[in-house]
């Protein structure tokens, strides 16, 4: 496994994971979708290109040369935190490509770390509490949607 940025060239990869509805249902804000097409694809990854700064952005999780997933670690708006969060083509899951993906990123920055998940992801709370987060309960401060709230606070 290679944590590295997503480039242009990527679009192929992320078009096949960003597509499907098991990636995308918990992703972001309501109404939740698929990306639609390649074009669409392009757009995405050129405003997760914008949000690189040092260990900040989002990273491709790259196995065997191809990305299969990413590790995204972005400011919260209107707070000093930054969360983390992870996304993995449904063939990778359940291999600890999140797990391991993860810690590398959180192993380069310091602060309080939030990952926010679906009520019902219990695979993305299972990682949070594998990096050793702790589970604040249910919180609506996020998006405009109620989320469980795991946090860890770095040196």
């Amino acid at each position: 496994m290679l944590l590295r940025r997503w480039t242009e060239g990527d679009v192929e990869a992320f078009y096949d994971i960003y597509s499907r509805w098991e990636v995308m249902r918990h992703l972001g804000a309501h109404p939740r979708r698929v990306v639609a097409d390649r074009d669409e694809a392009l757009v995405r990854l050129a405003r997760w290109r914008e949000r690189e700064d040092g260990p900040r952005g989002c990273w491709a999780i790259e196995v065997d040369g191809v990305p299969v997933g990413t590790i995204l670690l972005v400011p919260l708006a209107d707070s000093d935190e930054v969360e983390i969060g992870w996304h993995l083509h449904p063939a990778h899951h359940g291999k600890g490509l999140a797990t391991r993906g993860a810690r590398e990123v959180l192993s380069r920055t310091s602060g309080r770390v939030l990952a926010l998940t679906d009520e019902d992801n219990l695979a993305s709370q299972a990682v949070a509490k594998r990096l050793g987060m702790t589970d604040e309960g249910l919180t609506d401060r996020w998006f405009g949607l109620t989320a469980r709230q795991f946090a860890i606070t770095l040196g």
